[in-house]
């Protein structure tokens, strides 16, 4: 076996099958109350002990997690449903998209992104290195993306023995391989060839599904099965079929996503004649108690393919695609890639970023965290302190554009609307809130 270690991986019941997330929120502990002199009081202190500050911060005890901003809660009169969308409603729908992109986002950990199952062909001449070779084309796939996999002589050139990447492997059922994969050696090759890297925090993206089954059969797609009577077991069973296969495409691009509850609360403000119907925006005002950051919504009717249409919501745009439902997710999978992905060829960039709201130790140190913990990022430093604003010195990979999504992902408030792409001073602001 080499230097490769075989063993079975400690895995959670219930999830044997699914690649593990993990979102900020549910790690985060509650921040310790600061001492007293820990806070810069009266204000002239924040000046004068600045230079001091990550010196103290490392000896509070600081939340860095994603901050999670208000969510409204309004209802819709659903009489509109009876007579359309007028003008009002989309003006409405672009409001309601807006909330959604500008709130801070809910980072999620995909934490098994270099770990990948595949089957292990006794017919093969050599089983165990075309699975090591196809276990690392799935990873690549998740990492780097589908440009990347879709050239097999670059991925030749760049790995042209996978067996030297394997950490761990381990048996599978019915004749697979799981294979895990050293992540830290493949990013960083990939980056100094100057291929694209999508790190492991991920948005969350929430799934809307109305199917039409025929015969008036028709179901909006949930979280899970509500307990139902014997005769509607058909139902039950083609619906958990066909949330696997958008599970197992989601698991294949490492995309994070769930399914909405369905409970009482969301089945008074969501219907299927709204999912249906193209009513997005009593679906994107109910997705807002998810926290999540993009919303695929889908019309499904398995007889007919060409019926099949979504549309998706993400950073203030809509996308439509028409097809299956492994095409949607697997298009959602490259938006998502093309946003965040980081290009090992791009040049770093200096943006001047403005962030208000700094007035205490904590808050500094939150923000230091934040700032650290960006991938676009490759050095920050302060630059100027006014008050309880900080503009800092960033060096970023891709520039103002990258770092303002990036930022806008990991918790801060954009403010001022402004365009980095005609701002000839790179400049950006964010406010940051407790």
């Amino acid at each position: 076996m080499g230097e490769h270690e075989f063993c079975a991986d400690p895995v959670g019941a219930g999830h044997e099958d699914r690649f593990p997330i993990t979102t900020r929120r549910q790690c985060e502990q509650p921040a310790k109350a600061a001492e007293p002199g820990q806070h810069f009081r009266p204000e002239r202190l924040f000046y004068e002990r600045l230079d001091f500050l990550d010196e103290v911060v490392t000896g509070v005890d600081i939340d860095p997690g994603v901050l999670i901003g208000q969510r409204l809660h309004r209802r819709y009169n659903r009489a509109w449903a009876s007579i359309g969308k007028p003008p009002l409603l989309r003006v409405i729908l672009a409001i309601l998209l807006a909330a959604i992109v500008t709130q801070p986002a809910t980072a999620v950990e995909v934490t098994s992104l270099y770990t990948a199952q595949v089957p292990l062909d006794e017919e093969q001449d050599d089983p165990r290195a075309a699975a090591y070779r196809a276990a690392l084309e799935l990873v690549l796939l998740r990492v780097s993306g589908a440009d990347l996999v879709a050239d097999p002589e670059m991925v030749e050139l760049l790995f042209p023995d996978p067996s030297a990447y394997i950490v761990q492997f381990r048996p599978g059922e019915e004749d697979s391989l799981s294979v895990t994969f050293d992540g830290e050696a493949i990013e960083s090759l990939l980056r100094q060839y100057g291929q694209n890297v999508w790190g492991g925090d991920r948005p969350l993206t929430l799934i809307w599904l109305a199917v039409d089954w025929g015969r008036g059969k028709r179901e909006i797609l949930g979280a899970d099965d509500p307990e139902r009577t014997e005769s509607a077991a058909r139902s039950i069973d083609r619906n958990r079929l066909l949330r696997q296969r958008l599970l197992d495409i989601a698991e294949r691009r490492g995309l994070p996503v769930l399914f909405p509850l369905l409970d009482t609360e969301e089945l008074q403000s969501v219907s299927f004649s709204d999912i249906w119907g193209g009513f997005d925006e009593a679906v994107l005002e109910a997705s807002k108690r998810y926290d999540v950051d993009s919303v695929l919504i889908g019309r499904v009717r398995p007889d007919n393919v060409r019926q099949n249409r979504w549309r998706y919501y993400f950073s203030g745009e809509q996308r439509n695609w028409i097809g299956e439902p492994e095409l949607a997710v697997s298009q959602v999978a490259d938006v998502l890639a093309a946003e965040f992905a980081i290009s090992g060829s791009e040049r770093l960039e200096v943006v001047d970023l403005i962030v208000d709201g700094i007035d205490s130790v904590n808050a500094y140190g939150a923000v230091h965290a934040i700032l650290a913990d960006v991938r676009v990022i490759e050095n920050f430093a302060v630059a100027e302190v006014e008050g309880d604003r900080i503009r800092y010195r960033v060096d970023v990979h891709g520039g103002a554009e990258r770092l303002r999504r990036a930022l806008r992902f990991n918790g801060l408030i954009e403010q001022n609307g402004i365009d980095p792409l005609n701002s000839p001073d790179q400049r950006l602001e964010f406010f940051y809130t407790p």
